[in-house]
């Protein structure tokens, strides 16, 4: 698949549900740039599950993003909010005492701006994650007012997923940049008419198909997917 793409683009990824592949595919959006020789950052502002290591608290999918960008610059500023509990993040942060404040976050996505050609943003969770009273994940996208990407995980239930975040993405005043197919069952019945039906039932390029991987990286998810489209968004 043509990975190739004429200038850096940053973008949210956002997906149907928890668990759908939103790492994999912001990773491989942040490795096929970098490896067109731009300066790319992975951003997750805020993560819920960490553990202690070597006398800091780290998060996977943290570790995943930073790994696939090639900025130096602490894990902190990648994810300005990371607790311990692996629960809804205003719970999380309830439990830790944790007051989130929107424009740390704001403030935290510039600063990467300044750095890097492109960041690629993921949200927690789906769309409308709860992180503040009256703000949520859906009010973060439009505060960054960025391209929208949206990881489908292709399991029974994605079409309604599918078309109910595509429609609250456009209530928003959001752009739906394109959507990638994630198989995340590799049971699903009916798979290439379920993927026939989410061409139409959305309104944006599919920017690629990954296959089920049992320990999906952000390399292995990079040549499934068609930059260029995104690009051309």
């Amino acid at each position: 698949m043509n990975i190739a793409c004429g200038s850096p683009f940053s973008c949210f990824v956002t997906g149907t549900d928890t668990g759908v592949g939103k790492t994999l595919v912001a990773g491989a959006l942040v490795r096929a740039q970098v490896l067109q020789g731009w300066r790319v950052a992975g951003m997750k502002p805020v993560a819920a599950g960490a553990r202690w290591v070597d006398g800091e608290w780290r998060n996977e999918d943290v570790d995943q993003l930073a790994a696939a960008g090639n900025i130096a610059i602490a894990r902190s500023a990648l994810c300005p909010y990371l607790f311990e509990a692996a629960l809804a993040p205003h719970i999380a942060a309830d439990l830790a005492d944790v007051q989130m404040d929107p424009q740390v976050v704001l403030q935290a996505y510039e600063r990467l701006r300044a750095q890097a050609d492109a960041v690629v943003v993921e949200g927690v969770g789906g769309f409308r994650v709860p992180l503040t009273p009256g703000f949520d994940t859906a009010d973060l996208a439009s505060r960054l007012g960025l391209p929208m990407v949206l990881v489908v995980g292709l399991r029974l239930g994605c079409l309604n997923h599918a078309a109910l975040t595509a429609e609250a993405i456009a209530a928003r005043g959001l752009a739906l940049a394109g959507w990638v197919a994630n198989l995340i069952d590799p049971q699903m019945a009916q798979l290439e008419r379920n993927l026939d039906c989410l061409k139409n039932l959305l309104p944006a390029p599919c920017l690629g198909r990954i296959p089920h991987l049992a320990n999906p990286t952000a390399e292995q998810g990079r040549p499934h997917l068609d930059v260029a489209l995104l690009a051309r968004a």
